[in-house]
């Protein structure tokens, strides 16, 4: 009874619907082969107990929160805050407000962060850095050993370190009589690989059982490689306690025969040995009339390569303005490309008031921007009551006592 033409149009729907199907499931296989048999571009596989981490996963904070919660209890991230005085960030105080006695940091109205650069309780010594807590290894304290080993894989190209175990560490907490260790791998001289184990907690003999492997590395090369392993205790408040470092010339060291076993007394920290972290030029002048900062970020020069292209690919600059011990103030510059001499040329003005300035530090932070791992500090500079240099000091002391002059300088970055 159907006529021939809606016979027709029902048969040709039935067939373009069977095609669409047939075509859309075909797709679907077709993707998830392909991802199954893609190569993930990776440089090296984390191996945390036998279990794969990829760098991306490593690098991604939530689920550095996700695991460490897992395994060792509460996250690094924890226990951070904001303190919101007012919704203001344009200086400490206003021009035409008189001061009746010492200004006191609630009444400011700024936004103050606890916690994020520095702790309330922790201040800036002169060398820049958190105070050395009383049990921080010195000269004649023994740091403990570390166990690891090195293995080379010939088909694939790649050097397999593994972090084992270390042994009879230092007391870092006094609270728990402990330690909360982890450690960071560098291989030298060019930094190109960056890796960390993860946190272990309250121990002093902790068994990390991680294994990194490296691609893209030739077996003949392997002569000029240095592995730098730098052993911290985590802090949730500051920052993390650096405990000592380990330093193995690859030059001594032939895994052609199968995986080496090595064992490494723990050294405290040399800091001469570190690499030169670069210059930034920065401007400062004050206006007393108007009480009134203007921070200038000129530019940098000779900044390390930080990554494997040979770059510091992405620097900027972040300034931060501490009263007394708490940071009241943060700007940043724009990030300059591709560059191990940028070229800034911005300016940030706060206001101040002429009987905070010697409470006032100013300090920058000169940083490697990111896209698929974490930002990394490359140097900092201090200016101001916590300089930690002569040549800092004087800087800012020629601020202060020429008023409405424009001092520019270059300044060598300290590591962070």
């Amino acid at each position: 009874d159907v006529s021939p033409v809606v016979a027709g149009l029902i048969g040709a729907t039935v067939l373009v619907v069977s095609v669409s199907v047939t075509v859309f499931v075909w797709t679907c296989c077709h993707q998830q082969a392909e991802k199954k048999h893609k190569t993930p571009p990776y440089k090296f596989i984390h191996m945390l107990k036998g279990i794969s981490i990829y760098p991306e996963t490593l690098s991604n904070k939530k689920k550095i929160n996700r695991i460490r919660r897992d395994k060792n209890g509460t996250a690094k991230e924890g226990g951070r805050g904001n303190l919101l005085v007012d919704a203001a960030e344009s200086g400490l105080m206003g021009p035409d407000k008189a001061l009746d006695g010492p200004p006191r940091i609630d009444q400011l109205p700024i936004k103050v962060d606890y916690g994020d650069e520095l702790s309330p309780d922790q201040s800036l010594t002169p060398g820049g850095s958190k105070t050395s807590s009383p049990s921080s290894p010195g000269d004649d304290v023994m740091l403990g050993d570390l166990t690891f080993s090195v293995d080379y894989n010939f088909p694939k190209k790649a050097l397999v370190v593994t972090i084992q175990e270390a042994h009879g560490l230092p007391v870092m907490d006094e609270h728990t009589q402990s330690s909360d260790p982890y450690i960071k791998m560098t291989i030298l001289p060019d930094k190109r690989h960056r890796v960390k184990t993860r946190v272990l907690r309250k121990t002093l003999e902790p068994v990390f059982d991680e294994t990194f492997t490296f691609y893209g590395i030739p077996y003949s090369q392997l002569q000029d490689l240095v592995l730098h392993f730098l052993v911290l205790s985590f802090d949730r408040f500051s920052r993390d306690d650096v405990i000592g470092e380990v330093v193995v010339p690859l030059a001594g060291v032939d895994p052609s025969t199968g995986k080496v076993q090595l064992t490494r007394e723990i050294l405290k920290r040399n800091i001469q040995k570190c690499i030169s972290r670069g210059e930034l030029q920065v401007s400062l002048s004050y206006q007393p009339v108007a009480q009134r900062m203007t921070v200038v970020v000129l530019k940098a020069r000779h900044l390390p390569k930080m990554d494997i292209t040979g770059l510091s690919a992405d620097p900027y600059v972040k300034v931060n303005v501490y009263y007394g011990r708490k940071r009241i103030a943060k700007k940043k510059t724009h990030v300059k490309k591709c560059t191990l001499n940028p070229v800034f040329n911005e300016s940030f003005i706060y206001d101040i008031p002429v009987d905070l300035l010697p409470d006032i530090s100013i300090e920058f932070l000169v940083i490697d921007f990111d896209r698929t791992t974490k930002n990394e500090v490359v140097g900092r500079l201090i200016l101001g009551a916590h300089s930690g240099s002569a040549a800092g000091a004087e800087h800012w002391r020629e601020v202060c006592d020429s008023p409405r002059k424009a001092v520019a300088k270059w300044h060598s970055l300290s590591e962070y």
